[in-house]
């Protein structure tokens, strides 16, 4: 996390990065803004749990398809399931709005210049929605493999995509938002026949070499549509005891460049 990129504060807790006094380092602060996340994670657990409602918090690349397999979802599963979105963007409610065309409930949260969404911002959007009318609420976080690993939302799981567009040693680059994954995705696969550059197997052996254990299933929302494993996943999920998530948070280093 750094300051450059404003990834370390979000408008949900600004506030508490405020340190009175002496500035304290880098580190302490961060922890104190991760300790307090972590207790708004677990209130916002408590609002799912206590309306039945399964949270999904859905991860990727910028790009790798999160709302276009939200919209396909929606289509296959609505008139069985009651669904809402929170949509995390820098900016624009663009991604909202192909949600709420469905006819389904979705908040669009605007971060400003932070590249994730924490569990304030959740908290917020969850006092919008209607959350005794629903069974599933996916959260779609803002685009990037680095921080939104990092930030307990509250969810029950965690979904990551990897779209056949990127390459396919990304569970390599970026393993911790991969090994805190409850599944992956592999998305865009109709576009295989013409990215001769990505082999799924090699992906697939790449997070297996990870040791997480973590599955990964094919799909395809658009052209050529594959949702038969992604739909039986969620099916699985929305009938199982709920679990907390994989919790695989960075050690950050005890001298750091920058302060907050």
């Amino acid at each position: 996390m750094c300051e450059t990129c404003g990834c370390s504060v979000t408008p949900g807790n600004a506030h508490l990065s405020r340190v009175q006094g002496e500035p304290g380092t880098v580190v302490e602060v961060l922890q104190d803004l991760l300790a307090a996340n972590d207790g708004v994670a677990r209130h916002n657990r408590e609002h799912f749990d206590s309306h039945g409602v399964l949270a999904i918090n859905l991860m990727s690349s910028p790009g790798a398809g999160k709302t276009a397999l939200l919209e396909a979802t929606i289509v296959a599963l609505h008139r069985r399931y009651r669904i809402a979105v929170i949509e995390g963007d820098l900016e624009t409610d663009n991604d909202a709005a192909r949600i709420r065309a469905h006819g389904v409930p979705a908040v669009q949260i605007t971060t400003g210049t932070a590249c994730h969404l924490d569990a304030h911002l959740v908290h917020r959007a969850l006092h919008q929605l209607p959350l005794a009318g629903l069974d599933l609420l996916f959260i779609e976080n803002v685009g990037n493999l680095v921080c939104p690993a990092s930030f307990d939302l509250g969810q029950h799981l965690n979904v990551t995509l990897l779209s056949v567009t990127e390459g396919d040693d990304k569970p390599a680059k970026y393993p911790v938002i991969f090994r805190a994954s409850d599944l992956v995705v592999l998305s865009k696969t109709d576009l295989l026949d013409v990215m001769d550059d990505f082999d799924p197997v090699r992906a697939a052996e790449t997070l297996r070499a990870l040791g997480g254990g973590t599955p990964m299933i094919r799909t395809a929302a658009r052209r050529a549509p594959q949702l038969e494993d992604w739909l039986e996943w969620l099916e699985r999920q929305l009938v199982c005891p709920r679990a907390v998530p994989r919790a695989r948070r960075p050690v950050f280093a005890a001298a750091a460049p920058v302060g907050v």
